[in-house]
C-alpha cells in the first residue's frame, strides 16, 4: 500500500470537506424550496462522491491499482466513442485492434518505458488500423473510417493515458509524491471547468463559441482561467515539483487546454446532434462528459512538467 504522503492527504481530505459542504447546502436548498426540482444537482454531488472515492481509494491501495483505473477509464470512454460514432460494420475487426492497444499502452506505463510510451499509438496503431482495414478490402468510408478509429484511439487512450503516467516519475517532491501529481491535475482540469461554469453563469454576457456551446461566454473563460492560473500557483508547490511561477504556467495551460477539450468533444456531440455522450454517470452524462477537459490537460500538463523536470 502506498504511504501517502502529507499533502496528497490533506488536499483529499480537504476535497472530501467541499463534497460534505456541497452536499449540506444541497440539502438545505432543497429543505428552503421544496417546490423547486434538485434532484439533477443531487445527482451529480452523489456521482462526484462515487467518482473521488475510488480514485482516491485506487490511488492508496497501489501504483498498479491506479494504473488499472486508468486504463479501466479509457476502455470505457473508447467504448462509448464508437457507441456514438457510426463505423462500417466490416470495421467491427479493427476495432478489436483499438481496444488491444489499450492493456499495452498501460504496460508500457506501468515498467515507465518512456520512449514506447510516447510512440506506440501515434505510430504503431496508426499504420495497424489502416493495414487491418485495407486487408478486409472494403474502400467505401475508407477514410472517414480510419479518421474515427485513429482520433477515438488518440483522445481516449493515449490522452488520458498521460495521468497515469504522472504516477510513475520519479518522485521529486516527497510532500506531494506521484499521488500529488495526479491530483492536481484532475483538481485544476475540474476547478477550471466549475469556475468558468460560476463566471459564466454571474457574469457572462458575450458568447464565445455560440455554434458550439451556446451557454459558454468570454467573461467565463477569461474568469475561469485567471482563477485557476492564480489557484494553481498556490497549490502547485505543495503537491508537485513546480514553483510557484512555474505553477502559474501550468494553471494557465490547464485553464486554456481544460476549455478547448471541453468545446472539441462539445463540437463532436453537435455533429451528431446529441446532448450527452453517454448515460453512465448520473448527472453527468458519460464518460467523455465528464473527462472531456483531461483529453485535452492530461498530456500537455504532463510534457509541460516532464521537459522542465525529467
Amino acid at each position: 500500500m502506498f504511504d501517502i504522503p502529507i499533502n496528497a492527504f490533506y488536499t483529499m481530505m480537504a476535497v472530501l470537506v467541499l463534497l460534505s459542504v456541497a452536499s449540506a447546502v444541497q440539502g438545505l436548498m432543497a429543505n428552503k424550496n421544496p417546490l423547486k426540482d434538485y434532484s439533477e444537482l443531487s445527482l451529480r454531488i452523489q456521482s462526484w462522491w462515487w467518482m473521488i472515492i475510488i480514485l482516491f481509494v485506487c490511488l492508496v491501495v497501489s501504483q498498479g491499482t491506479a494504473i488499472a483505473l486508468f486504463g479501466f477509464i479509457s476502455f470505457l470512454a473508447l467504448k462509448e466513442f464508437f457507441s456514438i460514432v457510426a463505423i462500417r460494420q466490416s470495421d467491427r475487426r479493427v476495432v478489436f485492434w483499438a481496444y488491444v492497444a489499450i492493456p499495452v499502452q498501460y504496460y508500457w506505463v506501468s515498467i515507465g518505458w518512456y520512449g514506447m510510451f510516447l510512440i506506440f499509438i501515434p505510430i504503431y496503431i496508426f499504420l495497424l488500423l489502416p493495414m487491418r482495414m485495407v486487408l478486409i478490402g472494403e474502400t467505401k468510408g475508407f477514410i472517414r473510417s480510419a479518421g474515427i478509429m485513429h482520433w477515438a484511439v488518440m483522445l481516449t487512450v493515449f490522452c488520458l493515458s498521460h495521468i497515469a503516467y504522472l504516477l510513475v516519475l520519479p518522485v521529486k517532491n516527497s510532500d506531494g509524491g506521484s499521488i500529488g501529481l495526479v491530483i492536481f491535475l484532475i483538481l485544476m482540469t475540474q476547478l477550471n471547468d466549475v469556475a468558468q461554469y460560476i463566471w459564466g453563469k454571474t457574469f457572462g454576457r458575450h458568447k464565445i463559441l455560440p455554434k458550439v456551446s451556446p451557454n459558454k461566454t468570454w467573461e467565463g473563460f477569461i474568469g475561469g482561467v485567471v482563477t485557476i492560473t492564480i489557484t494553481a500557483a498556490v497549490i502547485a508547490p505543495l503537491l508537485t515539483p513546480l514553483s510557484n511561477v512555474m505553477g502559474l504556467f501550468a494553471g494557465l495551460i490547464i485553464g486554456l487546454s481544460g476549455f478547448i477539450g471541453d468545446v472539441v468533444i462539445s463540437s463532436i456531440k453537435r455533429d451528431l446532434a446529441i446532448k450527452d455522450s453517454g448515460s453512465l454517470i448520473p448527472g453527468h452524462g458519460g464518460i467523455l462528459d465528464r473527462f472531456d477537459s483531461l483529453t485535452f490537460t492530461a498530456p500537455l500538463f504532463f510534457h509541460y512538467l516532464y521537459y522542465f523536470y525529467y
